[in-house]
């Protein structure tokens, strides 16, 4: 499949069958986000893979009670290790580069048949909690995988014209 393709092929699954996921495809999605760049290549990142049914129900309120990432098979726990790395543009490190790590991971998930959804709303310190995550290092991302139980909507997305400019700002 062309990557365009999977990009569009790309939505935020919130519900999923109770199919679980093999592990030759989990294994794939995470040597996706292994093999993702990171700054100076200190592949900063960690994954804690939940798939036990009890730990991730203990995450949905965590989750702000977002049931789906107690049903979804697999949540993928998304954790920078140097949260003081900062690149010489001012910009953490590891924020950056794991949404390129866990984008990578979401379009093989595409490939693989998978759906995923990237969850930014949870209490960090309770994640930790649940997982024993040290409090030194950063909860980014949870990422929940799995066969997608849903039909995806069309995107509204703006037009390129009004999001890109070329050599000098022009928006108005």
């Amino acid at each position: 499949m062309a990557l365009l393709c999977q990009i569009q092929q790309r939505y935020s699954v919130r519900s999923y069958q109770k199919r679980p996921v093999e592990k030759e495809k989990l294994a794939t999605v995470l040597e996706a986000g292994r093999l993702a760049p990171s700054a100076s290549n200190t592949q900063d990142w960690r994954f804690v893979v939940v798939q036990d049914a009890a730990v991730r129900k203990q995450l949905v309120p965590a989750a702000n009670n977002q049931a789906f990432v107690g049903e979804a098979p697999v949540i993928i726990v998304c954790c920078g290790i140097n949260p003081a790395y900062t690149m010489r543009c001012g910009q953490p490190a590891y924020a950056i580069d794991l949404a390129i790590a866990i984008d990578h991971m979401t379009l093989q998930a595409v490939e693989e048949g998978l759906g995923t959804c990237w969850i930014g709303s949870f209490d960090e310190d309770q994640v930790r909690v649940i997982l024993g995550i040290p409090a030194d290092t950063r909860v980014v991302e949870l990422l929940a995988l799995g066969y997608p139980n849903d039909t995806p909507k069309p995107k509204n997305r703006l037009p390129l014209k009004q999001i890109v400019c070329y050599d000098r700002w022009t928006f108005t």
